[in-house]
């Protein structure tokens, strides 16, 4: 009887073997982290091969009474984002988007329709770079000087992603193009020039639920420049 061929046994998408995006290697994030001496990581698993990463990893934490426990925790790993709030100091009004976020929808927003500070990933560039292409492709402006307020951990119990947060005046002339977003990339982006009075309005009364865009028109509210 002829055995029969031995077959290779498949990797761990994302580790040893592509995932569906053709990376591999992504358990070594955080293996060697030694920042804090009371953290040792042990192992790093990939649990997702999707579009961002899943991993989850168990480490020894020693507590404030010396012993340490064993913890595992899982970490989304959508890289690193930038936002921008543009205002007119002259006609006194911002601009930002509104669109479709099922993630709200599903979690008893009424219709997922969110109103946003222009945001987006830094996809490898710097977060300059990366807001001002965003403020391009969604607002159809060209961005001037950029003040940069902070940089933002906007869920650390289990996102991963740090935002930077940015501000800068416009004027009728800096919108160029629609903006509107991408469509090859499925977005479909209404633009919203408000007044800033209507704006932080919103905020108070919930129509403006998103995290970032609520910080950065108080922020602007308190530097005076709303």
């Amino acid at each position: 009887m002829t055995p029969l061929p031995t077959l290779p046994i498949p990797g761990r998408p994302g580790e040893d073997a592509p995932d569906g995006r053709g990376r591999t290697g992504l358990d070594r994030v955080g293996a060697d982290l030694h920042g804090n001496p009371d953290v040792t990581v042990d192992r790093v698993e990939v649990t997702s091969d999707g579009w961002h990463v899943l991993r989850r990893t168990t480490f020894r934490y020693r507590g404030r009474n010396g012993q340490q426990t064993s913890q595992q925790r899982e970490t989304y790993d959508r890289g690193n984002g930038a936002t921008i709030l543009l205002y007119d100091p002259d006609r006194k009004t911002v601009l930002l988007t509104r669109q479709f976020r099922y993630p709200a929808y599903v979690n008893d927003h009424p219709d997922g329709m969110l109103i946003e500070t222009a945001a987006g990933l830094l996809d490898e560039d710097s977060p300059e770079v990366a807001i001002r292409r965003e403020a391009s492709e969604e607002l159809g402006v060209v961005v001037g000087e950029l003040r940069h307020v902070f940089d933002l951990y906007m869920s650390p119990g289990s996102v991963t992603e740090r935002v930077h947060f940015y501000v800068a005046a416009y004027g009728p002339s800096d919108r160029v193009s629609p903006g509107g977003g991408l469509p090859e990339e499925g977005e479909e982006i209404e633009v919203l020039e408000i007044p800033s009075s209507d704006a932080l309005a919103m905020v108070a009364d919930g129509r403006i639920v998103d995290g970032k865009t609520v910080l950065l028109l108080q922020w602007a509210a308190l530097a005076g420049l709303l």
